[in-house]
């Protein structure tokens, strides 16, 4: 058959319109993020014909009368298409449900339209079911928020109080059962240190008095061997953290209660390290002094008792550390605080606890290279991690478990013993450790080769604490700071006094290196130094800005690094961990959270303050927007999310990562409860480098090149 010019002309626009109906079927909500654009889309003409006055104006609509449990039934039928409790731009609903106004009293309706409105109508319905409530009136206002003032309302008043933890009797039911034990009989078990004879008497007695709970208590021993590591990961527990004295209320009889802090969220349901550093700074802007000394406190306690403050407070991660940023918190706190006796006395014991953190952990052996003057992450350690599966190593475990004509548990098993020697996987878990240790866990930039490479980022961070405790010895302590037996380390004198000279050239030493070793002027970057070739590594890394923020560059170094290394890491999004060309080839790093194209909390905050401190305040602005903006737009597109990480490169769906362990702070049913914790710290943070004009286009969701082209 002869196809006429008038039919094909027909097919063609049939085909259009039904293309055009899928695409606004799937985006037909993002117009309406903020109350402005809101009243924009909204119809005029169709709101002032009423039909036999069963509609209501929208501005005299104070609020919207519901039935919660028929409402959120309707809701979810017409509009969560994809079943999973939530509302998104993925959903194809119309995106318009009609609800009773408030202001008649049920008598009259309004349409309420468009994607965040009625994901933020959902997340209301389901807090009033949980609180069994069976009418509500939802506010308009609610409904309409902006963006920005919501997620920040939602940080402060939500995220924060259900990230809150505490280890002592209240919570051990919940706390001391881990999803990552995996040995024959899992049981909820916590170690305490012997310096802490009161909490050992404290937490026999809530295993005598609640039989309920089968809590194992045991002693951690005072010096951990290869054979002590290997017997305690047979039987995994929590660590114990600081405990205060208080009265019971009731009773009248002291008793202890644990110090709180704040979990990552997600399955990080522990006290982690670095996760802890860029909450802090959330909460500080929130005002939370108290949480934020209360953290320190645990720190000081972990390194006072257990020698270094562990990845997290499990026992498997008790020869294990992370990013170190002890001193820079707790001057942070220091700053506001009063100045009383009461105020320094933490201050002292903070930086003791450095001190002793600095010499016993990152420059003494394994992780010392004395070659170089750099260090390393390089923990110690036998065996796999055992917060991992069997399946988790398999391709690396099966020609071993074949060589010896074993199954892989029984393989794994044996050499976790000690029974079986192959130094090419000693090898292989002792950089893998070393990755876990990094914070970096995973990322082509220090798979197979992290034990031996001195990291810009590492060493950035102790140069920071060399000059802050040179700093803090001069200006608080009058430049003398004895040492007492609880924070020295073996062969150390007792009462030794540690003055700023010494770390001034501590300092001054590690800078040298740091030049030497890991800028390459060239290139305009700093990049990692591998101690075992003695070369420099091509890896590049968003953590070479961490020299802005630690200090340690020169004004030249600044310039070129802004001008050279900025424009290959910054995206749509904010920055990249690490830059496209990892090794010359896109298939090295699609399948690594910590490379291209994911970006990171911990390295935005840190290259804007670092940016900021060497005077690049444009350029350290135009980044938080650019993150802010990320999270901003995946928090309207998808029913309130924020997650872990985030695709840098695009905006459409940049939460959506499914490499290695996935993306934490998906999941959730009706509404988030948690966010993510140093998302959720870096957005807060992350609002203080942009003006009032600039959070205005972030709440209508303008890209930073149309808010730009605004101004």
């Amino acid at each position: 058959m002869v196809i006429t010019r008038a039919w094909k002309f027909l097919l063609k626009l049939f085909v259009q319109s039904r293309a055009q109906h899928i695409l606004r079927a799937k985006i037909r909500a993002r117009y309406t993020s903020c109350t402005l654009l809101w009243r924009r889309s909204w119809d005029h003409a169709a709101a002032k014909t009423h039909r036999r006055g069963s509609h209501d104006l929208s501005s005299q609509l104070p609020g919207y009368m519901v039935d919660v449990e028929t409402t959120l039934e309707t809701l979810l039928i017409r509009e969560d298409t994809d079943g999973d409790g939530q509302i998104t731009i993925d959903d194809l609903g119309h995106k318009i449900l009609r609800l009773r106004t408030a202001s008649s009293k049920g008598f009259r309706s309004l349409d309420v339209r468009g994607n965040y409105i009625l994901s933020n109508l959902l997340q209301e319905l389901v807090v009033a079911q949980e609180n069994k409530q069976r009418w509500a009136v939802v506010k308009k206002i609610t409904l309409e928020e902006n963006p920005v003032l919501r997620l920040r309302r939602l940080i402060k008043d939500r995220f924060w109080g259900n990230l809150e933890r505490r280890l002592d009797e209240s919570v051990i039911d919940k706390a001391a059962p881990d999803d990552k034990d995996y040995s024959e009989n899992p049981q909820p078990r916590i170690y305490v240190p012997q310096g802490v004879p009161k909490q050992i008497a404290y937490y026999r007695d809530v295993a005598r008095r609640r039989p309920d709970l089968r809590l194992d208590v045991q002693i951690i021993p005072t010096v951990i061997t290869d054979e002590t590591y290997r017997e305690l990961n047979k039987k995994p527990g929590l660590l114990a953290l600081d405990m205060e004295e208080v009265t019971d209320p009731v009773s009248g009889d002291t008793t202890m209660r644990g110090l709180p802090f704040i979990v990552p969220g997600g399955c990080f349901n522990e006290l982690y390290n670095w996760d802890s550093y860029f909450i802090a700074i959330g909460l500080l802007a929130d005002g939370r002094v108290d949480l934020v000394t209360a953290l320190v406190r645990n720190f000081i306690f972990e390194i006072q008792h257990y020698g270094l403050i562990p990845n997290a407070n499990r026992s498997y991660y008790l020869l294990r550390s992370q990013p170190p940023f002890l001193t820079d918190v707790a001057l942070k706190v220091y700053e506001k605080m009063p100045k009383d006796a009461s105020s320094k006395n933490f201050l002292r014991l903070a930086i003791l606890a450095a001190i002793k953190e600095y010499y016993k952990v990152w420059v003494s052996h394994p992780r010392y290279d004395p070659e170089s003057g750099l260090s390393r992450y390089r923990p110690a350690g036998v065996a796999t991690p055992p917060e991992c599966t069997t399946e988790h190593f398999e391709g690396i475990l099966e020609p071993f478990a074949a060589k010896h004509a074993m199954s892989l548990d029984a393989f794994r098993n044996a050499y976790d013993a000690g029974l079986i020697a192959e130094p090419e996987l000693d090898e292989y878990f002792l950089h893998d450790r070393g990755v876990r240790e990094s914070g970096h866990d995973i990322s082509m930039r220090v798979e197979h080769v992290c034990a031996d490479l001195a990291t810009i980022d590492l060493n950035c961070l102790l140069y920071k604490y060399e000059t802050d405790i040179a700093r803090v010895i001069r200006l608080e302590f009058g430049d003398a700071l004895p040492i007492p037996a609880a924070f020295c380390i073996p062969g150390q004198t007792v009462d030794r006094i540690e003055t700023s000279s010494t770390w001034d050239r501590k300092a001054k030493g590690r800078k040298q290196s740091i030049d030497k070793h890991l800028w390459n002027e060239e290139k305009g970057i700093y990049l990692d130094y591998n101690t075992k070739s003695r070369t420099q590594t091509s890896f590049e890394s968003a953590t070479c800005f961490w020299a802005l923020w630690c200090g340690v560059a020169s004004p030249h170094q600044a310039a070129r690094l802004v001008a050279k290394s900025l424009p290959r890491f910054e995206r749509v999004g904010g920055l990249l961990s690490t830059t496209r060309d990892l090794k010359g080839q896109q298939a090295c790093h699609d399948a690594h959270q910590w490379d291209f194209p994911y970006g990171w909390a911990p390295h935005q905050v840190m290259a804007w303050d670092g940016l900021r401190r060497y005077g690049y305040v444009d350029e350290a602005t135009r980044l938080a927007y650019r993150w802010l903006y990320l999270i901003t737009k995946v928090f309207v597109d998808f029913n309130g999310t924020v997650v872990e990480k985030y695709d840098v490169t695009q905006d459409l769906d940049p939460h959506k990562v499914n490499v290695d362990y996935g993306n934490q702070g998906l999941g959730f049913k009706g509404y988030a409860k948690e966010g993510f914790g140093w998302t959720n710290a870096s957005f807060v943070h992350g609002l203080d480098f942009l003006p009032t004009h600039a959070q205005r286009a972030l709440g209508v969701l303008a890209p930073w090149e149309v808010y730009v082209g605004m101004n």
